[in-house]
């Protein structure tokens, strides 16, 4: 596509279609939370999930008012979702290691 196609379709959504799917997003993931239960890497996805819905809405509201704060907030919070991702799995390995699984079930009672 064009860019001139890609602005001309970006000025069709509105901030409600930005919005529907931040919630949708945001729902799936709460709803991949409740029924999974078992997997620590499917939760951490899910909260990543969670983190992404919620900058959805951050830049929505951000274009809407014309103010670029909500976009730089958005930097913030992928460097934190990062750094978040990488000490999880680097603390999941080590369970792994030790422990020999990562189900959740298995790894809540921590014991020194």
């Amino acid at each position: 596509m064009t860019p001139q196609a890609l602005t001309s379709v970006a000025s069709h959504l509105s901030l409600g279609h930005f919005l529907a799917l931040g919630a949708a997003l945001f729902c799936i993931s709460l709803a991949g939370i409740f029924l999974n239960r078992k997997n620590v890497i499917v939760l951490l996805m899910c909260i990543e999930l969670m983190l992404l819905a919620v900058n959805i809405n951050f830049v929505a509201f951000s274009r809407q008012l014309g103010d670029p704060a909500g976009q730089v907030f958005v930097f913030f919070i992928l460097t934190v979702a990062a750094a978040e991702a990488a000490i999880g799995l680097a603390i999941l390995v080590t369970l792994f290691r030790n422990r020999q699984t990562i189900n959740v079930a298995d790894i809540d009672t921590l014991k020194g």
